[in-house]
């Protein structure tokens, strides 16, 4: 999709709404900024909603390990259920919606998140449990492929800083659900008090879908660009690139799947700390990533994707080979700064791969966003058996030198001036 494109989407919705055809230009274009970044915020907010709601999930894990006598394999293979449920639908939604834009899917995909965390709060069994994780997952699978594509719509040409504003949203709900279920989550009945976020998203999603459907009419009414448009490097380039690419998410998720799953037990086991501080713990580390990645986007705009995503993923080595040999005061300063710099890694990434591959936003997006969380469910499931066999604290001596994979970006094309050229 072309930034000309959005940017006559953008400004086209303002001036149906507010009257201001035939202003001047300069006029025209501040109006059509401001409208894109109340989308950003919109959307971003959703984002807050939809993955405060996931990461209650990994919020109550303790609880539901004590209250259903789970072991830790059972403890990953219901992530691993929730994520792999996303990741295999994230990239068919994605390519279905670039050939046929569903704008109020964005509400619908929310309404199986809904579904997902009503059953949660009543589920009698670990098999109810992982049917509520999978309709999670299938909510997760539609919303986040055609929010990254708003997203990209209203950027107004600046897509690493409209990912970043989108991604910082769901970011922050993954920080606010531990804090959340640990303040108000006593039992599993109580989870039911978060359908509320749930149907205020819905809301939310309901008037971005009109938003959206707005742009889409208006492309439909001006034609849509002629031709697709080129790759800036040849497809073996794009190949290998991509396959990079593929090998720094896995490193990113894998180690992510060791904090967000398992932090709080390695916590509790070696310091001996109770559930509610850990989770504050938790708490702490979800909020460095996503302070962390709102810079990922706007710095890679500037200074180029391939440099963040060299720094964020190989610079975060030599913290996280240190974490496991330390006391839980530097465990606590160590893991935000993992966070804080991890985070930003995948802005770039992504962004980047829709440079690759342009004019498939979807597919690229739900390719990465699924791709994501299938290395964090499968990651859950292997550290959970790990975890079981060889002890919490021998996962994260071994994840420690997942970072080196940072090496490969090596091996990414210089997309500067050539996606210009194209």
């Amino acid at each position: 999709m072309s930034t000309t494109i959005d940017s006559g989407s953008a400004a086209s919705g303002v001036s149906g709404i507010s009257g201001i055809s035939g202003t001047p230009a300069a006029k025209t274009e501040h109006a059509a900024e401001r409208t894109g970044y109340r989308v950003l915020y919109a959307i971003s907010f959703a984002h807050f909603l939809n993955d405060m709601i996931q990461s209650l999930i990994l919020a109550i894990y303790p609880m539901l390990k004590g209250g259903f006598n789970l072991s830790f394999v059972q403890i990953g293979f219901l992530t691993m259920t929730y994520q792999v449920t996303a990741s295999l639908l994230q990239p068919v939604v994605g390519l279905y919606t670039d050939k046929h834009p569903k704008p109020r899917s964005l509400a619908i995909g929310m309404g199986f998140t809904l579904g997902g965390l009503l059953l949660l709060s009543v589920a009698p069994t670990y098999g109810v449990l992982l049917v509520a994780a999978a309709l999670v997952g299938t909510g997760s699978s539609i919303f986040h492929p055609e929010s990254s594509r708003v997203a990209r719509m209203a950027s107004g040409g600046r897509h690493g800083l409209a990912q970043s504003i989108f991604q910082v949203g769901g970011n922050g709900g993954s920080a606010m659900g531990p804090l959340l279920a640990a303040g108000i989550v006593h039992k599993q009945a109580s989870l039911a008090w978060f359908s509320l976020a749930a149907l205020l998203a819905i809301a939310v999603l309901w008037k971005i879908g009109g938003w959206y459907a707005e742009q889409i009419a208006h492309r439909a009414r001006k034609g849509k660009a002629g031709g697709a448009v080129a790759s800036p490097v040849p497809t073996r380039v794009v190949v290998r690139a991509m396959l990079v690419l593929m090998v720094l998410v896995f490193s990113k998720y894998f180690y992510m799947a060791s904090l967000t799953t398992y932090y709080t037990f390695y916590l509790m086991e070696t310091f001996g700390l109770a559930r509610q501080s850990a989770q504050i713990y938790l708490f702490v580390f979800l909020f460095a990533v996503a302070a962390g990645t709102i810079l990922g986007g706007p710095i890679g705009d500037r200074i180029g994707r391939k440099r963040v995503i060299w720094a964020s993923i190989l610079g975060v080595a030599p913290f996280t080979l240190v974490l496991p040999h330390v006391g839980l005061f530097w465990t606590g300063v160590l893991t935000f700064i993992i966070g804080f710099i991890l985070a930003s890694a995948f802005s770039a990434i992504l962004v980047f791969a829709q440079e690759l591959i342009p004019g498939k936003v979807g597919m690229v997006s739900g390719m990465f966003f699924g791709f994501a969380f299938g290395m964090g469910g499968i990651g859950a499931a292997v550290l959970g058996g790990l975890a079981d066999t060889h002890g919490i604290q021998t996962v994260y001596q071994l994840c420690a030198f997942l970072p080196l994979l940072g090496l490969l970006a090596v091996f990414l094309p210089d997309l500067g001036g050539k996606r210009k050229a194209a």
